[in-house]
């Protein structure tokens, strides 16, 4: 039995009640500096299955589903949440404060580093560093489409307004949540093809047959505002380090590494044929990274 088998078959995950929805969350480690794993969108806590177990042999380590994903609550968007980066981000510092009870290092991927930046900006004090792991580019953002090819340009904001017709949202959803399309759209993802397992698929497909998954996927796909990363990273009151996969096919290694190029940032480190989700597809490279990060940190 391996490690990521213990941790993610083997231990029940625990629940927080955060403004009166269930928050799913694992955990593992009982001392040592305070660190939370955020995931990318549409993903949750057992994206980071091979990364708890290790990081939780000298850290206490936790994983959490944002509001809306995994195994968390997915309240309905507008009238009971608003699916921000904001929200997400007091989810996380009420989390440090009420679950783990001390500053924490948050780690994340994808959507999860904007998630970990805000936090860090907005609740400061709760925060002691950010690794950013192949952070997303939010390049269909209000402010960036016109950045983009104009066939992009035009047809991102038609497929959004599709989108808001109940109908057709949870009509492309059904259609979008199939293991097959899935596995298609990791196999693209996933520069190491053998790490799209079945495994993964089946902790990625599970929550999609939730009642309010549809909707949550249809809110954030709308969500056209909020900070980009270059908002954020030049305000950042924490030491920061960046990991980027060199072959992530969706946010592109120049692009991030031009935008990662400010003061708050300690180190920007390729992770040489990697893509999108580095901490899954090569946790033997990740973990070792950011141990002797934060355990530098705590020294310093």
């Amino acid at each position: 039995m391996t490690a990521t088998e213990t941790i993610h078959n083997h231990t029940a995950p625990k629940i927080w009640q955060w403004r009166g929805f269930d928050i799913c969350y694992q955990s593992c480690g009982e001392e040592g500096a305070a660190v939370v794993l955020i995931h990318g969108f549409g993903a949750s806590w057992g994206h980071w299955r091979k990364n708890l177990p290790v990081l939780g042999q000298t850290m206490r380590c936790y994983a959490i589903d944002l509001i809306g994903f995994g195994a968390s609550a997915k309240p309905k968007p507008d009238l009971e949440i608003e699916y921000t980066f904001e929200t997400w981000a007091q989810q996380i510092a009420d989390f440090c404060q009420e679950v783990v009870g001390s500053p924490a290092f948050l780690v994340g991927n994808s959507i999860g580093c904007i998630v970990a930046m805000q936090t860090a900006v907005s609740y400061g004090d709760r925060i002691l560093g950010v690794a950013a792991i192949n952070f997303s580019l939010r390049l269909l953002h209000d402010r960036k489409r016109q950045e983009l090819p104009w066939y992009q340009r035009l047809s991102a904001p038609i497929m959004q307004n599709l989108l808001t017709q109940k109908w057709f949202g949870h009509f492309f959803f059904q259609q979008f949540a199939q293991p097959k399309i899935v596995r298609k759209i990791l196999l693209q993802a996933y520069h190491r093809k053998e790490a799209v397992t079945d495994e993964l698929i089946a902790i990625l497909m599970k929550p999609a047959a939730d009642a309010g998954a549809a909707d949550v996927f249809i809110a954030f796909s709308n969500y056209s505002g909020g900070p980009l990363p270059e908002d954020l990273i030049p305000i950042l009151p924490c030491p920061a380090i960046v990991l980027w996969g060199t072959e992530d096919p969706w946010e592109p290694l120049e692009l991030g590494r031009k935008i990662a190029d400010f003061p708050t940032i300690e180190r920007f480190i390729p992770l040489q044929g990697l893509g999108h989700c580095p901490q899954d597809e090569a946790p033997e490279i990740v973990n070792p990274i950011l141990q002797e990060w934060i355990e530098g940190r705590i020294q310093k």
